[in-house]
């Protein structure tokens, strides 16, 4: 029986486990850095399948690191586990999480024979902090070979686009008056929201296609006959890399200072989270899941042929920039739904939700096998 044919075989042992946490998770969705629960389920079922399993780990409540082989160069498997909120598991981390898990448990009895380490992190956060960047930093990802993880779409691509992004909160400050008997007396801080919404709309005719500034209103006022003396904003701003937001970004603060000027306001800024990079694939591993997720029924497209406008955001992509990655992208046959919909959330426990799972853990799981079986850990290209 050959290394892939047992990576499957042990696959299947905990296959119908992993499905029940994956539903387990959609029904219990935990926000950023509020995995409690979650995180403590996956840890139970890791430490059950014989990994030696670091929780808390790195200084998060709710990161942990299953660990399984003795020697060799590591593979870290990323094991994404938020929700959003109001729509729950609508970017489908608990498929994430469940197919990290199963690449792990398929992967464990082989790592000391075929030399290599095996670690699922659990990674907090990445819907709105950016919690593999706490990881890199506490040294998570130091001296490790690969790390990788799969992600479901309405659409199967294996190197996709993804931007960088920064995340901002804005906060105006005005002068509360009467809004009909002294409106004069009054500095409108909602008045200056609005007019940084129009200034970052005029300045859109002026961006790339990949560019994306978008944002709300968090709050806009008390009462209609009081002038507000504050309101609130929250920005993401995106480009397709980080030299590119960095210019960006400046032209959006131009936006906000120019409406806090007009209306005699004064404005406050702050970086909600890290910045994400954008995502770098590695062109082995991208080849060898791409041709291993063939073998599963499922051809993948390239992130060449996607519409470049079409790209998300990932604190994955810091990780592509410290160690080899990939981050594929599985089709859960959602549409017309698409991530971020309640929708797509429901088709997270549908039978395609289960079987992106199993080929996104066998997919990643069968990668690893072929690099370590011919040893190609030089061939994997170091982060710029």
């Amino acid at each position: 029986m050959t290394a892939k044919e047992r990576a499957e075989r042990r696959f299947a042992e905990i296959e119908s486990d992993l499905y029940g946490i994956s539903r387990w998770m959609y029904e219990h969705p935990e926000l950023a850095f509020e995995e409690r629960d979650t995180s403590a389920r996956l840890v139970e079922f890791l430490r059950g399948q014989g990994f030696d399993v670091e929780y808390p780990a790195y200084g998060m409540d709710t990161a942990f690191a299953a660990r399984a082989g003795s020697s060799g160069p590591e593979v870290v498997i990323c094991c994404e586990m938020d929700a959003l909120p109001e729509v729950g598991h609508a970017c489908g981390h608990n498929i994430i999480a469940t197919a990290a898990a199963g690449a792990g448990v398929a992967l464990a009895p082989l790592a000391d024979e075929l030399g290599f380490r095996v670690t699922v992190l659990g990674t907090p956060a990445e819907e709105m902090y950016g919690g593999k960047v706490d990881l890199i930093e506490a040294g998570a990802f130091s001296g490790a070979a690969a790390a990788m993880m799969i992600h479901p779409s309405p659409r199967d691509v294996v190197d996709p686009n993804f931007l960088a992004v920064a995340h901002v909160d804005v906060e105006f400050f005005g002068k509360e008056s009467h809004a009909a008997f002294a409106p004069q007396l009054g500095l409108n801080a909602l008045d200056a929201a609005v007019q940084a919404y129009v200034n970052i709309s005029t300045l859109r005719q002026a961006l790339y296609p990949t560019d994306k500034v978008h944002g709300v209103i968090t709050y806009g006022g008390g009462a209609p006959n009081v002038i507000p003396a504050y309101t609130a904003m929250s920005w993401y701003v995106r480009a397709p890399s980080k030299d590119r937001l960095d210019e960006l970004y400046a032209k959006v603060v131009a936006c906000f200072e120019a409406a806090a000027t007009a209306t005699g306001c004064t404005f406050e800024m702050k970086e909600r989270g890290h910045i994400y990079t954008d995502l770098v694939s590695d062109p082995l591993m991208a080849e060898l899941f791409a041709a291993n997720a063939a073998a599963l029924g499922r051809p993948m497209g390239r992130g060449a042929d996607e519409d470049p406008g079409a790209a998300g955001s990932t604190d994955m992509g810091n990780v592509s920039h410290e160690v080899p990655s990939i981050h594929p992208m599985l089709d859960i046959h959602s549409l017309p739904a698409v991530n971020h919909q309640k929708e797509f959330a429901a088709h997270t426990v549908t039978p395609s939700g289960e079987r992106a799972i199993r080929d996104g853990a066998l997919a990643m799981a069968w990668t690893v096998i072929d690099i370590a079986e011919g040893d190609r850990w030089a061939d994997l290209t170091p982060p710029r």
